[in-house]
């Protein structure tokens, strides 16, 4: 029976620099795709609220098919699917540019974007329509209200649900490893079958995992407390 130690691990330089390149990789993966998911979901808000029932519409299928199609379902139809229908001179080019984890960005990021969407629509609502009002009033037009009023009200509103949201994003970059991205989990089971050491091996993923969501959430409640008025003695 093989005892326990997990000096096997990281007292091994190349094991090391696996785990270091593959943390690498998941926060590239991670951000990438948080950033890609914000801005497509600052798009779909102004889509909820433009003029006609077109762009609410478009928004509620999109919500829709991202929340009930799995996200490994969707890395691999991007990966797997509509990469092959890409001309080739674009796949050789996306080939040398580490095709896995673009991909990975744009399936995380499309897929997020519904949820941060949604989660921004539910603090918009919860801002009184006499903001908007009040805006008008002093002479905003429609869209400067919305940037400078009615948004930033919004956003400071759905700050719990985004942090959570965020720690999701940053947990599913893990399922990157299904289309090849050389991310934290990728790295481990690399390491895994080199060293024999199963249980030293996932045990270590674990804790870093868990050690990264919580500074990320540690680092969301520190934003939430700045952002809160009452809280953070400017009211």
């Amino acid at each position: 029976m093989t005892s326990f130690d997990l000096s096997e691990i990281l007292g091994n330089p190349e094991y090391v620099s696996m785990l270091v390149l593959g943390i690498e990789m998941t926060f590239i993966v991670a951000i990438g795709s948080w950033l890609l998911a914000m801005t497509l979901a600052l798009l779909l808000l102004g889509l909820r609220y433009a003029p006609g029932p077109a762009g609410n519409a478009f928004v509620t299928a999109y919500v829709s098919y991202h929340r009930n199609v799995p996200t490994l379902v969707q890395l691999m139809l991007w990966y797997f699917g509509i990469f092959t229908l890409m001309p080739e001179g674009l796949t050789f080019w996306l080939n040398d540019h580490n095709a896995e984890a673009t991909f990975a960005v744009i399936g995380l990021g499309l897929c997020q974007a519904a949820y941060f969407s949604e989660d921004l629509r539910s603090g918009m609502r919860a801002v009184s329509p006499g903001q908007m009002e009040a805006a008008r009033a002093l002479g905003h037009g429609y869209v400067s209200a919305m940037r400078y009023v009615m948004l930033p009200q919004g956003v400071r509103n759905a700050l719990p649900a985004l942090i959570n949201h965020s720690v999701s994003l940053f947990k599913n970059s893990s399922l990157a490893v299904a289309i090849g991205v050389a991310e934290l989990t990728y790295a481990v089971k690399e390491i895994e079958n080199l060293s024999f050491r199963t249980f030293e091996s996932y045990l270590l993923v674990t804790v870093l995992y868990l050690v990264f969501s919580l500074m990320i959430m540690a680092g969301g409640a520190y934003i939430a407390r700045k952002a809160d008025p009452m809280r953070s003695g400017r009211a």
